[in-house]
């Protein structure tokens, strides 16, 4: 049977992650409940240790007693989009990823497929080259002032967690959310912190792995209520556009 040290660390990373023995026991594929491997009754699996480093990347050396790193590769954690999409001429195009696409944007990430059937276009900015964009449609008030419900954000990718800064706001896609925060780092601390600009919306931590990408929002736009439809937006993007060709061909 596993050693006490083993158990009190499984039992650790759950307490931690914040799930219930029988939620954890459902995530990591146990029947019922995980009681009985914090009780040293039933053994701990491969299945589960690998589970566990696949799922919070916990390093199994460090489970057994064998290693001080709890984690492994959480520094070298990469925010960078999985899938980059092209236009005809093969430069990037911007993808807007409305409210309704972004309640599937998590699970279908790395789905080039996915994302063929989402609307996108090209802006001829030259703050808009040399980096990969996405447009994302703001849920909820929890960006209030700044932000308002169904407002978009054009945001910018960045490669490294390291790259963020406290006065910027990011769109950040978790596991299973999409949502904008601003994103604070503690010194000494491996969290990250999420934060709210609107009051009433506490701020909360996460831990670097449970982050998928992160994209530094550069600007915003702002319809007026009849452009709330997806055709209604592109044709206000595409008469934006024609009207700024205008004036740069001027």
């Amino acid at each position: 049977m596993e050693n006490e040290l083993t158990l009190k660390r499984f039992t650790d990373i759950r307490r931690e992650l914040g799930y219930t023995q029988t939620e954890f026991a459902d995530l990591l594929g146990v029947k019922n409940t995980t009681a009985d491997i914090e009780r040293g009754r039933t053994k701990l699996s491969g299945k589960v240790v690998s589970e566990l480093l696949k799922q919070f990347k916990i390093n199994p050396l460090w489970l057994f007693g064998e290693s001080d790193q709890k984690h492994l590769d959480t520094s070298k954690t990469s925010v960078i989009p999985k899938v980059v999409t092209v236009d005809n001429a093969d430069n990037d195009n911007m993808v807007l990823v409305n409210a309704k696409a972004a309640a599937g944007y998590p699970q279908n990430i790395s789905d080039t497929s996915w994302y063929r059937q989402l609307p996108a276009f090209d802006l001829p900015i030259p703050e808009f080259r040399n980096a990969t964009y996405r447009g994302f449609q703001v849920e909820g008030d929890s960006m209030l002032p700044n932000l308002r419900p169904n407002d978009w954000v054009l945001a910018r990718a960045i490669e490294h967690i390291d790259h963020v800064s406290p006065n910027k706001m990011y769109v950040v896609v978790l596991q299973d959310s999409v949502m904008v925060k601003k994103i604070e780092r503690k010194p000494n601390s491996n969290n990250i912190t999420l934060v709210s600009l609107n009051e009433i919306y506490p701020p909360y931590e996460i831990k670097p792995f449970q982050i998928q990408e992160i994209w530094e929002v550069s600007s915003k736009l702002t319809f007026n209520i009849d452009a709330t439809t997806e055709t209604g937006l592109l044709k206000q993007l595409q008469q934006s556009m024609e009207e700024l060709k205008r004036q740069i061909a001027k």
